[in-house]
């Protein structure tokens, strides 16, 4: 008998984000219906968890900045579509914060397992909390993993999606922490001639490699 735990298969990044179609409180979604949207997707270990409670009630909270920023949200947990709804249903009446966005019931798991969320070290039938940013176009752009005893910071996510899409619109980079109307990386030069030149071109200059901008 094969007792070889099964290796998490990873989504890859750039790369098109794995296809769904799966059963949601908000009826049947696929990755689809997503296109021309931003999509963050985002799992976590269990409904009726105290951790799992915080943050879906801070993603509910940004639900609005999320769509000033062309970006849906979409949770997903291996529990059924009854208890996600039971659970929306209590943190409504224990917190006052209506959960406005679709849970997907991964009951089978095949939604985990596509985008790696089970983690055999954490646990083989739980999601640990994976979050995907997807762009417009389908594609994964971002992949943050954390382990089930610890929070994440939605704050951090709506930064990352900004600091995406201000790549995509510029050219640019956006250094550690950045937030919009801070200054942004100019991509370093490729060639000798242009790295000679990079201090003349009137960016906020440290060295060939490093500049600065304004937007």
């Amino acid at each position: 008998m094969d007792n070889t735990t099964q290796q998490p298969v990873m989504p890859q990044l750039n790369r098109p984000a794995p296809d769904f179609t799966a059963k949601t409180t908000h009826g049947e979604k696929s990755l689809a219906d997503y296109k021309g949207k931003w999509l963050v997707l985002f799992a976590h270990p269990s409904d009726f968890t105290p951790v799992c409670t915080t943050e879906f009630s801070a993603f509910a909270t940004r639900a609005e900045d999320f769509k000033a920023l062309n970006t849906e949200l979409l949770g997903l947990s291996v529990d059924s579509v009854h208890s996600h709804i039971a659970w929306a249903r209590s943190i409504k009446q224990n917190f006052g914060v209506e959960i406005t966005f679709p849970i997907i019931a991964d009951l089978n798991m095949k939604v985990a397992h596509a985008y790696g969320m089970i983690q055999p070290g954490a646990s083989d039938t739980a999601a640990v909390r994976a979050t995907f940013v997807i762009d417009p176009e389908g594609v994964l752009r971002a992949m943050l993993y954390y382990p089930m005893t610890n929070g994440r910071s939605v704050d951090e996510v709506v930064r990352l999606v900004k600091s995406l899409q201000t790549s995509d619109a510029h050219g640019v980079a956006t250094p550690e922490a950045w937030q919009p109307g801070q200054p942004v990386i100019v991509p370093p030069p490729a060639t000798l001639d242009a790295a000679e030149a990079r201090a003349s071109e009137g960016y906020e200059y440290t060295d060939w490699y490093f500049c600065k901008k304004a937007l």
